[in-house]
């Protein structure tokens, strides 16, 4: 058995650079952005009154102004500035070349078309041409683009960007004791419930997903599926890759070309995870159990594809207090179904008493994995632990 973290680092090894795609701006956020993105405009485009008011020579201070005409945001005035004079300004205006100031309205009398600056501000109130940014500037490439990117990126004038592609990813649950929801079991079957809970957590992180038939116990049949996987990024196949007569999934794997990286991981639970590339197509074979298989989704394939997408922020792990007293751990690392509070402002870690690795409903009301490490020492209430929190994936 290999440690977590190297199989982790096997598994992210198999990731294919990230494939660019050319997507609109309003499919764009949570994108990874695989080439700059040129800015085609400059920001403001001109010189902008920062507020209403009046638009007026600094050179002028003191005398009265002649009102010599008007300007909105979208209809410049086209006069000539000149000495003694001054204009009607909105908001977002083009400040006419010529007139270096804007005066609030409130600190100005108007009579007819004379105006008086009562009380002259320190500032301008005027956004200089490209205060924001140029022709030309860059949004540099490996961003995960934010909605304040996706405005930007439309105030450049750039309406699509060259992103990384989401990875398609196939799942494949096995078994003839598996029915779909809906169906009515017969004796001895069970409604599959992993390849569904799989393509949930592949969805969020941001993978398009395929879920293929359910697999019977027969090499024929794995065959099959196998094929109907050959055009995705990633396949995930549930069950079948343990040792037993009908754990075949591995077994046809083989046969089909798969170049395995590693079997059996130190970690509970989940100990039998396959990993490794067929074809060029990226596999991770999960246990059949229904906690094992949602644990190594979330601590392998997540990252997995996450790094098939160009993320290099990976780590998701983050600290809690702990809420309990522990015993020393085994020789395994144990990921422990815990929920998250806070005391005194601080978040605290508890995990359920009940861990059997079959009961999901106790995965379903947990928050976090809480980490042991393997060979951890025992733990007393207060201590800062690791954790893996379960809910949000991007």
């Amino acid at each position: 058995m290999i440690s977590v973290d190297e199989a982790l680092q096997r598994v992210l090894a198999l990731a294919p650079q990230p494939k660019p795609e050319l997507i609109g701006l309003e499919n764009a956020l949570g994108r990874i952005l695989l080439e700059p993105a040129v800015s085609r405009m400059t920001q403001p485009p001109f010189n902008a009154a920062a507020m209403d008011g009046y638009a007026w020579r600094s050179a002028d201070a003191g005398q009265s102004l002649r009102i010599v005409g008007e300007a909105a945001a979208g209809h410049p005035w086209t006069g000539t500035a000149q000495p003694g004079t001054a204009i009607r300004i909105f908001t977002g205006a083009a400040v006419p070349d010529g007139f270096d100031r804007v005066e609030m309205q409130e600190n100005t009398r108007r009579e007819g078309d004379l105006l008086t600056i009562t009380e002259a501000s320190h500032g301008t109130h005027i956004r200089s041409r490209g205060c924001d940014f140029a022709e030309a500037d860059e949004l540099p490439a490996g961003r995960r683009l934010t909605a304040a990117d996706i405005g930007l990126l439309a105030a450049m004038n750039v309406p699509q960007v060259m992103v990384a592609r989401r990875p398609k990813v196939a799942i494949m649950a096995s078994g003839d004791e598996l029915v779909r929801p809906g169906d009515t079991p017969r004796d001895g079957q069970i409604i599959s419930s992993n390849d569904l809970a799989i393509a949930a957590l592949a969805q969020e992180v941001g993978a398009e997903t395929t879920l293929l038939p359910i697999a019977a116990d027969t090499e024929h049949s794995l065959r099959e599926c196998f094929h109907m996987a050959r055009d995705a990024d990633l396949l995930i196949t549930i069950g079948g890759a343990s040792v037993g007569d009908h754990d075949l999934v591995g077994k046809v794997a083989a046969e089909l070309g798969l170049e395995r990286a590693f079997y059996k991981i130190a970690m509970r639970p989940g100990k039998p995870l396959m990993a490794g590339d067929l074809h060029g197509t990226a596999m991770l074979g999960l246990p059949g159990n229904p906690v094992s298989s949602i644990v190594c989704g979330k601590i392998f394939m997540q990252p997995l594809i996450r790094r098939m997408q160009g993320f290099t922020d990976l780590d998701q792990t983050r600290k809690a207090m702990l809420g309990v007293d522990l015993v020393a751990e085994g020789n395994r690392q144990h990921y422990l179904r815990a929920k998250l509070d806070r005391q005194d402002g601080q978040p605290t870690i508890t995990p359920f008493d009940r861990q059997d690795s079959s009961l999901l409903s106790i995965l379903s009301q947990a928050d976090a994995l809480l980490v042991r490490p393997s060979g951890d020492r025992a733990r007393a209430k207060g201590e800062m632990m690791e954790y893996l929190p379960l809910h949000g994936g991007s």
